[in-house]
């Protein structure tokens, strides 16, 4: 403390009531700001998702509103994060997720729940639903109410794609930081990269639970197969290389997640509108998976097979959201699901049967 006042002779101590005080008042300034906002607004979507401290072990829950404002601005605030004791079924969540819903006098205003593939959201959908569909009308009798989160979705899918080389990630995974361990391996493994006149300098070390770091740790590898075989005849102890056929693995796993790598980056935005983009990159997804699919190289096609599932589970009918907001883009109008839908669809009559529900729900709307 008194090297404060040193560094600046108006510094004074606050006692911690006194910061305490100023935190909620700030607070409460904050809140009613955004309350005079939200009275403004006709639609609101929140997002809610469930985390887990390892240090406390207890489980909070994040509530996220998203709407649009009076200037036609994108808005994303944060209304309320919150412990949820156990037990945590899907009623208790949602009883917590309405109460604040109330807190903040917007329980007649929502439009959807975007929430990920927890066993326990459906329960908690379903219960709001109940709650809210007594106060005021939903629209399009409640179709468009739960929303499954995309990028929650697309990470299911590439998880079921890793699990099938799940050895040979654990190789590169060991290999790179038995290399980074000690300042000597590395000073040998950059004589090997320079020996093999390769531009790349520096590895990457993955978080195993963020899928994209490890697909951006397995596209940076690759880089150094070669390196990483030389090196394995010149370290004794180095006992991780992978084998010629790994990095073909490692190739093509590569260019079948580029695509997931680059419609996450997509859809994540926040900057800019999301919800109209949604159905030309999974129409992409669809071609990448339909492609590995029917490739002669049996791994591919092997690989594919759960995703292909988890696509049909999920995306196999017409998602309407995806279809609406795709149709209310000016660029694309109803030409959107009329070009997209052959594309994911099998049949001429599944195609026919959904671009007619998606007319029918635009001209109730």
């Amino acid at each position: 403390m008194w090297a404060f006042e040193y560094a600046n002779s108006n510094f004074r101590k606050v006692i911690r009531k006194i910061a305490r005080s100023d935190c909620l008042q700030l607070y409460e300034a904050e809140k009613n700001t955004l309350k005079k906002i939200l009275s403004n607004v006709s639609k609101v979507s929140i997002t809610t998702d469930m985390w887990k401290s390892s240090h406390q072990v207890v489980e909070y829950m994040v509530v996220m509103s998203h709407f649009v404002d009076s200037s036609w601005n994108l808005q994303k605030r944060v209304l309320n994060f919150v412990k949820v004791p156990p037990p945590r079924w899907g009623t208790d969540i949602a009883n917590a997720i309405f109460k604040c819903l109330r807190g903040w006098g917007i329980e007649n205003k929502i439009f959807s729940v975007i929430v990920d593939n927890a066993s326990y959201n459906d329960s908690c959908v379903r219960s709001l639903k109940e709650n809210m569909s007594l106060s005021s009308k939903m629209v399009l009798d409640k179709q468009l109410f739960h929303v499954r989160c995309c990028v929650h979705i697309l990470n299911l899918f590439v998880q079921d794609g890793l699990s099938t080389i799940k050895d040979v990630i654990l190789n590169v995974r060991e290999s790179v930081k038995f290399i980074n361990s000690l300042d000597a391996k590395l000073k040998s493994f950059h004589e090997v990269v320079e020996l093999k006149g390769l531009k790349e300098r520096k590895l990457f070390l993955d978080c195993p639970i963020r899928w994209n770091s490890t697909y951006l740790m397995l596209c940076t590898a690759a880089k150094f197969k070669h390196a990483f075989s030389y090196y394995n005849e010149k370290d004794p102890h180095y006992k991780y290389a992978p084998s010629f056929e790994d990095w073909d693995k490692i190739k093509n796993v590569c260019q079948l997640l580029e695509v997931f790598n680059d419609d996450t980056h997509v859809i994540s935005g926040s900057d800019y509108p999301t919800s109209n983009l949604y159905l030309a990159e999974i129409q992409m997804v669809k071609k990448v998976i339909d492609n590995a699919a029917e490739s002669f190289d049996m791994f591919m096609s092997e690989m594919t097979i759960p995703m292909k599932a988890k696509f049909d589970k999920y995306w196999g009918e017409c998602n309407m959201l995806m279809s609406i907001a795709c149709v209310l883009d000016p660029r694309m109008k109803l030409n959107g699901i009329k070009i997209t839908f052959p594309l994911l669809y099998k049949t001429q009559s599944d195609v026919e049967k959904n671009v007619k529900k998606g007319e029918n729900i635009m001209a109730l709307e």
